[in-house]
């Protein structure tokens, strides 16, 4: 234990020494040195080359491979560049010139729903920068709830929890969290969600980017069973670094909405949907390194073992 303990910090105290470098760089060199490492991640080093292949073959078809190539550079490009955009926002972004940063898309319906004193359940991606939006949101006054698995490390755990919250954004833990999201639900708080996380066979599984992805039923059932609206929102990079849009996609309202929704099945093929858009809008600023199309649907998995066996009986 004293070795893992040492172990943990001494990769904290590197990190730290990398986002201090970081910062003391403008953010136009960060640019160009992102550029540079996404070269070498895409064609020296090639990262999980063949998971970013694979999901980008099976999304984009009809995509010529030198075009291929080149959204895998752009991707990593905007990985590493996003690293370094959130190292700078704490220390540059804040109430006073927000403006110069973040512009809104849908910004009307956003505010109106984050003023709403029903619960509200935001749903996101790996798209954009996600880390800087709930910071933005917390800054804005509008403080928010996400379930995430904490970090093996646990001294960048408890780091990276200190930018999350230095606004409002507070992370619930994954496992045994369903008190408070029930307390924070019933006080009309804000759930924020990552919507294209892989949850296993028994999931709900719906088409995502034309192919059959599993998700975590609760997000839907967030919404089900409280009547919080449901919110599909992104954080994009405009065309420079540290230029953002925040947005709202859609929402799904249950005191408006069809009735077809109704249904853990409908909602959350509503909101793959709805992310599906932001995605083929910026295809360069989705998490393609991220395997989120794992295994099949277990009828499908049954029939092929049926098939097999029939095979073999034949």
């Amino acid at each position: 234990m004293p070795m893992r303990r040492l172990t943990d910090w001494l990769v904290y105290f590197l990190i730290r020494v990398f986002i201090c470098v970081v910062q003391s760089l403008s953010i136009e060199t960060c640019a160009a040195v992102s550029r540079f490492l996404a070269f070498l991640a895409c064609d020296i080093v090639r990262i999980r080359a063949a998971v970013v292949d694979d999901n980008l073959r099976q999304v984009y078809t009809d995509m010529p491979v030198q075009e291929r190539r080149k959204l895998v550079r752009q991707m990593w490009e905007h990985l590493f560049l996003m690293v370094c955009e959130v190292a700078h926002t704490r220390r540059k972004v804040n109430e006073s010139n927000y403006q110069d940063y973040v512009k809104f898309h849908n910004k009307e319906l956003l505010v109106r729903y984050l003023l709403d004193p029903r619960p509200k359940v935001l749903v996101t991606g790996h798209f954009g920068n996600f880390e800087v939006a709930g910071y933005v949101l917390g800054l804005f006054g509008f403080p928010s709830f996400t379930i995430a698995r904490a970090l093996d490390n646990p001294f960048l755990d408890r780091f990276i929890s200190r930018f999350r919250s230095s606004t409002g954004q507070f992370i619930l833990p994954k496992d045994g969290c369903s008190q408070q999201v029930d307390a924070i639900l019933r006080a009309g708080g804000t759930l924020s969600l990552l919507g294209d996380q892989h949850a296993g066979v028994n999931g709900c599984w719906v088409d995502f980017l034309g192919r059959p992805a599993s998700c975590h039923k609760a997000v839907a059932l967030f919404t089900l069973t409280t009547g919080a609206p449901q919110l599909v929102c992104y954080l994009r990079r405009l065309n420079e670094p540290m230029k953002f849009e925040v947005g709202v996609v859609d929402v799904a309202d249950p005191l408006t909405w069809n009735t077809d929704l109704a249904g853990v099945k409908p909602l959350t093929q509503w909101y793959n949907e709805r992310l599906a858009e932001v995605i083929h809008a910026d295809p360069e600023q989705y998490w393609w390194v991220h395997r989120r199309w794992k295994g099949e649907p277990g009828k499908r998995r049954r029939r092929k073992r049926q098939k097999k066996v029939e095979s073999r009986a034949a």
